[in-house]
């Protein structure tokens, strides 16, 4: 069990690891790029600069489509003249609080918005035409409508060509089908479940989520929405644009998780550094990474929210309807991740090794676990961030000189410089990943010889603070340990420190 959801097991109700927001993207690899498009156009004895003639009837028959579909369902295409008026998802949820969900088509939205394209291009040295890529602007659709089986979902349709496709479903609606289905009681807050009648079978299903079924919708979806895909032979290519996993820790009252996401906030946003954030992630940090890295801290009409960043992956802690802690791993780039997997080199040779994630929609099992293990590493540390109330008998004890086999060995003083230091160091959390070890002590501490670090880790030992790996040179907080480091560290830094600061100024 998580240190986290162990220490407060009495106030959780429930814990659920499950996709949340996914966005997937669809291209037809006949015309994805400008030498597909090119080769697709010879072989149809199209010349190249007669393209936008070809490609004018696709998008007759897609805004055709798109009426007909309006029509069938009694709905009027809603056009968007600017890209701020207002926030899609709140006019789709004023018009489901009037319809219902009940499966089918809700709303149909249409913008001008930038789409890729392709340009004829004749090269007058080479004597050579050939098509350039470049962007343009056409017209849209966006299909909102409730799957049974996915819930609400949007399709995004460009009706020129290359037709980029852009769908997205919601992992937690897709869970609310299985247990509707199930005949599992629920209650849900917009997309999270604030209660679960029988958690563990919902974990399970949420595991089990099944990547044929969703190839299969998609392709019903576009050939629904985009019908123009009968006229390639090879159909849409599905991969991922962006997806969030989400781990809900739920709490039994709002009463209960208010202190501790207090607390749990303040505590981050001063504590995670560069380095915790690429532990969490299953990356580290080396001097060469030149991406963004950081935390950002920001006040919401919701709430609060803290995220943590590195390049395209990020992590985000907040708290959703004050009875529901949330950590969201965020892939903007799902190449972000590595894993071990069956890699085809260009002679034809496969080898078994570290690569990065494919863009696949066939990756969503392999990811679900890498990002997983990021939510469980990120919880795992807000357990040391989480100070319980100050105890004065355990600083009583840390501070005793205590004896080993006759030898004495002084206690701590948080005051004193070097303990501080050592204590500061000690509470990285991500040692509490994979432990620490004498060297990663010397590696942060200047002026540490092994001798010295060989003593300090004696008085830790035995004084409980910390405990040896069996068979290996690591070692960890103790229970005891993470109390006595957190209270102490919390007494310097928000209580004596900030006094004197208040007393000198």
């Amino acid at each position: 069990m998580n240190a986290f959801v162990k220490r407060h097991q009495d106030k959780i109700a429930a814990t659920l690891t499950c996709f949340d927001r996914v966005v997937i993207t669809g291209t037809l690899p006949d015309i994805a790029h400008a030498q597909a498009l090119a080769r697709h156009l010879r072989g149809r004895d199209i010349r190249l600069f007669d393209y936008p003639l070809w490609a004018e009837p696709f998008r007759e028959e897609l805004r055709a489509n798109a009426e007909r579909l309006a029509g069938e369902q009694g709905l009027e295409i809603e056009f968007i003249r600017r890209h701020d008026a207002f926030r899609k998802e709140a006019r789709i949820k004023q018009i489901l609080a009037e319809r219902g969900n009940h499966p089918g088509l809700v709303h149909i939205f249409s913008a001008m918005e930038s789409c890729p394209s392709f340009r004829p291009w004749h090269d007058k040295r080479e004597h050579r035409t050939f098509l350039k890529p470049t962007q343009g602007k056409c017209l849209h659709f966006y299909f909102y409508f409730i799957d049974e089986q996915f819930g609400l979902c949007y399709v995004r349709v460009p009706t020129w060509a290359p037709f980029r496709l852009q769908v997205y479903f919601n992992g937690h609606n897709w869970l609310e089908r299985q247990l509707q289905r199930r005949g599992i009681d629920y209650r849900m807050a917009d997309n999270a479940f604030l209660s679960i009648d029988d958690p563990i079978a919902a974990q399970k299903m949420a595991n089990r989520f099944q990547t044929k079924q969703l190839h299969r919708r998609l392709e019903r979806w576009a050939r629904q929405f985009c019908p123009v895909v009968s006229k390639f032979r090879a159909g849409y290519h599905w991969s991922l644009m962006q997806v969030e996993l989400s781990t809900d820790i739920i709490f039994h009252r709002q009463s209960e998780l208010a202190p501790v996401y207090e607390r749990l906030v303040r505590n981050a946003v001063h504590v995670v550094k560069a380095e915790h954030v690429a532990t969490f992630l299953g990356r580290k940090l080396t001097a060469a990474y030149n991406d963004e890295l950081g935390n950002d801290f920001s006040t919401r009409i919701q709430g609060t929210r803290i995220r943590h960043h590195m390049g395209p992956a990020s992590l985000k802690l907040y708290d959703k309807a004050g009875l529901m802690l949330r950590v969201e791993c965020t892939a903007n780039d799902v190449t972000f991740f590595k894993h071990h997997r069956w890699v085809e080199h260009r002679d034809g040779e496969l080898t078994y090794k570290l690569a990065a994630m494919k863009k696949t929609i066939y990756s969503l099992s392999a990811l679900r676990k890498l990002m997983a293990a990021a939510n469980g590493r990120y919880i795992a540390f807000l357990a040391s961030l989480d100070a319980p109330d100050i105890d004065p008998k355990s600083l009583d004890k840390m501070a005793k000189p205590v004896r080993d086999s006759d030898r004495p060995y002084r206690g701590f003083n948080l005051f004193l410089a070097e303990d501080y230091r050592l204590f500061l160091e000690i509470a990285r959390g991500q040692w509490c990943i994979s432990g620490f070890r004498s060297v990663d002590l010397r590696a942060r501490i200047p002026g540490l010889s092994p001798s010295n670090t060989s003593h300090l880790l004696k008085r830790l030992r035995t004084h409980g603070i910390i405990k040896k790996v069996a068979h290996r040179y690591r070692y960890h907080l103790t229970a005891f340990g993470r109390r006595v480091v957190a209270s102490a560290l919390a007494i310097r830094e928000f209580a004596v420190i900030p006094k004197l600061c208040a007393a000198n100024a």
